[in-house]
């Protein structure tokens, strides 16, 4: 590995200010910003808006989606024959392709 040309990779606290969650990796990213950890040891911090504890797909806290209801709006919007007639020919006059 040549010196000089990669960034220092130490370890680093990311912090989840909206769950309230830390945890302590190994990482290039930098702050001015310090932490005490449980170790004893202070560490850069980096405030992260999301992570997997406030995230609604790994919390399970997910919207559903209400596929039925997504369904019943396709077939009012372009009925049950999809815009064809009985002769196979689109409204339009032109033979199906």
């Amino acid at each position: 590995m040549q010196q000089d040309k990669h960034p220092s990779y130490r370890p680093v606290v990311f912090r989840d200010r909206s769950a309230g969650y830390a945890f302590l990796t190994r990482s290039t990213a930098s702050s001015e910003q310090t932490i005490d950890w449980d170790d004893g040891n202070s560490y850069p911090v980096i405030d992260v808006e999301i992570s997997a504890e406030s995230h609604p797909f790994f919390t399970g806290k997910a919207r559903v989606v209400d596929t039925e209801g997504q369904v019943a709006k396709f077939e009012r919007r372009y009925g049950d024959e999809g815009g064809r007639t009985d002769d196979g020919k689109d409204e339009g006059g032109k033979g199906a392709s």
